[in-house]
């Protein structure tokens, strides 16, 4: 399926659906629009005031005003199962089925799923009571992290140190009406995620990007969705990727195929490579994440439209490889403390600036909301130049209450 001239939906309204109309606006005569999207992706594209959870609306509007291909990246909108309804329904969708993507949208189902499969993860435990976590929670080695069953995106994570940490945050979950709570051991080493794009029956690497999840440099404050990225991640070599195809990847895809939900899609594996070389598996994502989908895109050189096509009409198989460029990119998230605050220098930078919700005032300047705000990208010839002209471009903008890691790729030399 070559798409050129043709209209495209994307449904999510976050930094990665921001990341990725951007890309596809880079193509001949493509029509971007975003649903629900937001202020900020409305600068870039056109935007439909649908909810992404509101799938029957969705398709409303794909078939009303001649969509060619939708791009479901939203998690919201995957789990209410839009591919399925869309595909009844003779629309052409690149995302995955609610059922093949429960290992992406529900941590319980990945560890479980990893189990039987016998794919390499850290020890976990699944409860639905709180006695019966707290009994686990007695006897388990610390540092444990602790998760909400269905809460990627938020901050119901935790790496507890000791047994009083841990109890009152699940004490604190079960408050808050979590089904289930998950519980895993902290696995110590160098952090990633490897995404493929696949068909359902073969898969292609698309890029493996180091991840760092932790606020504060060196690993430390509180555990969150992604702080910082770099991409390529030199530490994963061409072996690794492909033990992790042959181990991880297809065995994943196998054993959907047999429950007849083959995944379409872009599917990341969260990974750890310990000191000793061993890859732990850790859970699965549905797209790339909010902070490191700039940073994947700026390096494809592969027409995206066209390739998510072929996942579609049976000519995956046609593809050998994903075409990269030979940059590199390192991504750094940027937070403030406080709320309404001007933000400066923005104006000045050379980094891509990929959005949250940061807000402009009357004046047209850019405010700071309290908590995540953007993600800053730069892209070079090497890691280290993306590195170094990333953190000049920091160092530029100014406002009160800023927060952001000092040590994303710090320890790169000649990459």
């Amino acid at each position: 399926m070559v798409l050129e001239n043709k209209k495209v939906l994307i449904i999510g309204a976050s930094a990665k659906e921001y990341a990725l109309a951007k890309k596809l606006q880079e193509y001949k005569n493509c029509e971007v629009v975003v649903a629900p999207g937001n202020q900020r992706i409305a600068e870039i594209a056109k935007c439909a005031d649908i909810r992404e959870d509101n799938i029957n609306s969705l398709l409303e509007y794909a078939l009303e005003n001649a969509v060619d291909l939708t791009i479901a990246t939203s998690e919201k909108s995957i789990k209410m199962d839009i591919a399925t309804l869309f595909q009844n329904n003779g629309q052409q969708i690149f995302a995955p089925s609610a059922q093949s993507s429960e290992i992406a949208t529900s941590r319980s189902v990945a560890k479980k799923f990893l189990y039987k499969a016998r794919i390499t993860t850290p020890h976990f435990g699944v409860y639905d009571k709180l006695s019966m976590a707290i009994d686990y929670l007695k006897n388990a080695p610390m540092p444990q992290v602790i998760h909400a069953d269905n809460s990627f995106e938020s901050g119901d994570r935790l790496v507890c140190t000791t047994f009083s940490t841990a109890k009152t945050f699940v004490e604190d979950l079960f408050t808050k009406n979590e089904d289930k709570v998950v519980f895993e051991d902290y696995v110590y080493g160098h952090e990633f995620t490897f995404y493929v794009v696949t068909d359902g029956y073969h898969a292609i690497p698309l890029a493996a990007v180091a991840n760092y999840k932790f606020m504060e440099d060196g690993d430390g404050g509180i555990l969150t969705a992604g702080t910082g990225a770099y991409t390529p991640d030199y530490k994963i070599s061409k072996d690794i990727e492909n033990s992790i195809m042959k181990k991880v990847i297809y065995p994943v895809l196998e054993q959907l195929q047999k429950k007849e939900t083959p995944y379409t899609g872009i599917l990341g594996v969260e990974c750890v490579l310990t000191d000793n070389g061993q890859v732990v598996t850790l859970c699965f994502k549905s797209f790339l994440s909010d902070h490191d989908a700039q940073a994947v895109l700026s390096i494809v050189d592969e027409n995206l439209l066209n390739l998510f096509g072929a996942c579609l009409d049976g000519t995956f198989e046609d593809y050998s490889s994903i075409s990269l460029t030979d940059g590199a990119s390192v991504a750094c998230l940027v937070s403030s403390r406080t709320v309404g605050k001007t933000i400066e220098g923005l104006d000045f930078v050379d980094s891509e600036i990929t959005p949250f919700a940061i807000n402009k005032n009357n004046y047209f300047e850019y405010e700071t909301v309290k908590g995540k705000n953007f993600i800053l990208t730069n892209t070079a010839n090497t890691l280290s130049r993306a590195r170094k002209s990333l953190y000049e471009d920091l160092s530029m903008i100014k406002f009160e209450g800023i927060k952001y890691r000092k040590d994303i790729c710090e320890q790169v030399e000649k990459f």
